[in-house]
């Protein structure tokens, strides 16, 4: 990427998008391009963190890993977002693993530059509380959902958050294409891929989805949420 591709990146965030032409330019001039493969990892969990990542293309995903090496997606970050905004702030190590979820290319940023960027550029550390408070009510959201919903419940919700990001309408209803497989599927809603295969079928069977191959077609919305939220 050159400086101007850079800059444009930069410009998208929420955290450098309130920068001057010239800041956007010097910031840019600073931000080292990196490219990554998908599930190729960024950095781990407990690791130093050095500063922090812009989202140029693709997508990365934060994950914890467990004992038995199963996943559990925090949250997933795409072209236009930062990451590792938290070791930034408070000089501590990443708090969780990150992989890109398919090609990708990332814009580092040294922890020094951001933080002599706040100190004259308070809005950035305004938006990064922003940020930040998003993401501890994602995760307090996905906490109540691993704790009180099965795993059908889980998965319906998850269902219906896909189709409304990427569903098509059809005659037949609200169509998805799942791009994920069942076992990337079971580390967004924590559990694993036997249990959604096993979901997915349930919901079949009782009628509030057809599937056919990784084609997903919700027949009625509002019944699924009203499951969903049982």
């Amino acid at each position: 990427m050159n400086t101007t591709d850079k800059s444009a990146a930069l410009r998208r965030t929420t955290l450098f998008g309130g920068l001057d032409e010239m800041e956007i330019q010097a910031l840019a001039g600073r931000a080292v391009e990196r490219r990554l493969a998908r599930d190729e990892v960024l950095f781990v969990a407990g690791a130093d963190a050095q500063g922090l990542f812009v989202v140029a293309s693709g997508a990365l995903r934060a994950f914890r890993e467990g004992v038995d090496g199963r996943e559990q997606v925090i949250h997933v970050e795409r072209a236009g977002a930062t990451i590792a905004e938290l070791p930034v702030c408070d000089d501590k190590p990443y708090p969780s693993t990150v992989a890109a979820e398919e090609e990708t290319v990332v814009l580092f940023l040294d922890k020094r530059d951001v933080r002599a960027l706040c100190l004259t550029h308070p809005q950035i550390a305004l938006a990064a509380l922003k940020l930040l408070a998003g993401r501890l009510r994602k995760c307090a959201e996905l906490v109540e959902t691993l704790s009180l919903h099965e795993v059908d419940h889980r998965l319906a919700r998850w269902l219906l958050n896909e189709a409304k990001a990427r569903g098509i309408r059809t005659d037949e209803g609200l169509t998805i294409k799942l791009v994920l497989t069942n076992q990337q599927i079971a580390a967004r809603i924590g559990s694993i891929r036997e249990v959604v295969s096993r979901a997915l079928a349930r919901l079949q069977q009782n009628g509030m989805i057809t599937v056919d191959g990784r084609r997903i077609v919700i027949k009625d919305e509002e019944v699924l949420s009203v499951f969903a939220d049982n």
